[in-house]
């Protein structure tokens, strides 16, 4: 722990420095210790915290679970704290506090890029990046940046996002860092809502599009859901990939079975995980989290 980094849970002094001396921010993360992006055994194992800046708190049944930033961080603080455990995903707020409060030491850091494409907005695909950018991920001494690319032939919004995501893969690959790039084949339905096509082959045309983008694609990961057929759908590219775990819809055991079943595939390096390991159905994060370490690693 640096030495402006504070006691577990001393949430208080968070607002008090963000208030008092915001330049203790930067000091934190340019302390905080380092690793290798992968350890000898190739594995990848993030848990996932940017989904409040997209206004989406919801977990299941509980529309508003995410809504308490002290709730989130115990629960991210506990996750991290599990042997296994790589990193993390988030935002620039969440990996900011997780900062000061020594939580990222020897943890990979991945900052999320886009969250303009606001949860039910009508502009939800013209997904601006209004998070970090490479420069930023650079100053802040994290080890990538992580985006959504949603790709709707029936919504010109497409198109900016198309090209912001190059944009970002080929500035992070300038500096040697992780772009990983969350492709989706999307629609709007008549309702308004945005949906995904899951099928295998709607997955795959999304791949195909996502790992074409950018000068180079030498830094690129994958970051997909897993869907039926995972053997042909990564069949469709030789980059890395890491599996999403997304909003729970079956119980944690048919979820983790079909995690298990897909790790087991060559290119797939690991997880990214949020909402299904920090709120479980029990609660037991530490539980939910050892649980996903196990079928990772």
């Amino acid at each position: 722990m640096v030495e402006t980094s504070l006691p577990a849970a001393d949430y208080a002094a968070v607002s008090e420095i963000r208030a008092r001396r915001p330049e203790l921010v930067a000091e934190a993360l340019g302390a905080r210790r380092r690793r290798e992006l992968l350890g000898q055994d190739g594995r990848l194992m993030l848990v996932a915290a940017d989904h409040p800046a997209r206004g989406a708190n919801g977990v299941g049944n509980r529309p508003m679970a995410m809504a308490s930033r002290v709730e989130l961080l115990d629960r991210l603080q506990t996750a991290l704290a599990v042997p296994g455990v790589d990193g993390l995903l988030g935002s620039a707020d969440i990996i900011e506090d997780l900062a000061l409060l020594g939580a990222l030491d020897d943890k990979v850091v991945i900052g999320s890029m886009n969250r303009g494409g606001l949860q039910g907005a009508s502009f939800e695909l013209d997904d601006r990046f209004t998070g970090y950018d490479a420069r930023s991920i650079a100053e802040s001494h994290l080890d990538g940046g992580k985006f959504l690319t949603r790709i709707a032939l029936d919504d010109d919004g497409t198109l900016p996002t198309l090209t912001a995501s190059a944009d970002a893969i080929s500035e992070l690959a300038e500096r040697r860092l992780m772009a990983m790039i969350e492709p989706f084949w999307s629609s709007r339905g008549r309702d308004g809502r945005v949906s995904h096509d899951l099928s295998p082959e709607g997955v795959i045309k999304s791949i195909n599009v996502a790992q074409a983008l950018g000068r180079t694609t030498a830094y690129t990961w994958l970051k997909i859901p897993v869907v039926d057929d995972m053997e042909r759908v990564m069949e469709s590219t030789t980059l890395p990939t890491l599996l999403l775990g997304g909003d729970p819809t079956t119980s944690p055991e048919e979820t983790f079975a079909t995690w298990s079943k897909a790790l087991a595939l060559p290119a797939v390096r690991g997880l990214v995980v949020g909402r299904t390991l920090l709120y479980p159905p029990d609660d037991d994060v530490a539980g939910a989290v050892r649980t996903a370490v196990s079928l990772v690693r």
